[in-house]
């Protein structure tokens, strides 16, 4: 019998009807055989919400108050799904990140995972239950609560995994997988099938919001793959791996306003791709800050802001 982790981002949560959504893909899949683990994330914008209310009592809340505020919203996410799911007649029962055993260091708004004791994870799961667990927080040698920052139910999930030897880490959101370019600025961005762990990171780190970069450090560590799906179709999604497909354009992804990055294994051993970016950029009369080359990664910084348009013709000369 395997064992699998899913991850349920905010919005996928964010009310009543969207978590019977969820809980039927869980379900489904639980049905298969499954072993199966949830790491869940605080509703909508409840940690928004959170952030703001602190803010009205205090300039410069605690961080160690912080966390403890914080921490609650996936509390509420998690008591729900397990709720619901015991009411649909699947035994569940949810966990916090001190109760699945998850240990940090002691920085509080972005702490980092040290070890993960898996024994009431694993305790539950022998007596058939779908161990639903808080995602974004741990806790530290004082047994006070820590969390992760931006994206950390990701780093949850993939640190379970990789603490469970699970086959596989689902990530679920609202896009259904890793795209060529942003689907909704540019019309032929195109769903890519695979990515490998170094092209996911790159992507991670010139702004692409699908995952948590440190969530993806661990899988590669630890050879954990990673699929992305969405929670509101039964599409297809992104396996991310350490296979490599070599020497292939992957992404193009535009950076704020002003910084546009080619992502791609083996880009830097081809410099008719280099030739042809600047050959759209002097055709735009586009003026050049910096350019860096790495070996998955071509990078430019504009002077000035650089329009979507010039994405999309950068776009549709790279990716076939």
């Amino acid at each position: 019998m395997d064992t699998i982790v899913l991850k349920f981002g905010g919005s996928s949560v964010a009310d009543n009807q969207r978590l019977k959504m969820v809980a039927e893909k869980i379900i489904d899949l639980y049905q298969k055989g499954n072993k199966v683990v949830v790491i869940v994330s605080a509703q909508g914008k409840t940690t928004d919400q959170l952030i703001e209310e602190a803010h009205t009592l205090s300039k410069q809340p605690e961080n160690r108050e912080m966390d403890m505020l914080l921490s609650t919203g996936e509390q509420i996410s998690i008591a729900k799904l397990s709720i619901l799911l015991n009411e649909m007649g699947y035994p569940s029962i949810s966990l916090t990140g001190w109760q699945a055993g998850i240990f940090t260091n002691n920085t509080n708004q972005n702490a980092t995972i040290e070890g993960i004791d898996t024994n009431r994870i694993q305790t539950e799961l022998g007596k058939g239950k779908i161990v639903i667990i808080a995602g974004f927080q741990g806790y530290n040698e004082n047994l006070d609560i820590t969390t992760f920052g931006r994206g950390g139910s990701d780093t949850t999930a993939v640190a379970v995994a990789s603490a469970l030897q699970a086959k596989n880490c689902y990530i679920f959101s609202d896009v259904d997988g890793v795209y060529t370019v942003d689907p909704n600025k540019i019309e032929g961005a195109k769903k890519l099938p695979a990515l490998s762990y170094p092209e996911m990171l790159e992507l991670s780190s010139e702004g692409a919001k699908v995952l948590h970069g440190r969530c993806v450090e661990i899988a590669e560590k630890y050879k954990i793959p990673i699929i992305t799906k969405s929670t509101f179709n039964q599409h297809a999604g992104t396996v991310i791996t350490d296979s490599i497909e070599e020497n292939t354009i992957k992404s193009v992804v535009k950076k704020e306003i002003s910084r546009i990055s080619i992502i791609g294994t083996g880009i830097i051993r081809h410099t008719e791709f280099i030739k042809q970016i600047l050959d759209i950029i002097a055709k735009n009369k586009l003026e050049i800050l910096e350019l860096h080359v790495s070996e998955s990664k071509i990078s430019i910084d504009f002077k000035h802001e650089v329009p979507d348009k010039i994405l999309e013709e950068i776009h549709a000369e790279m990716i076939s």
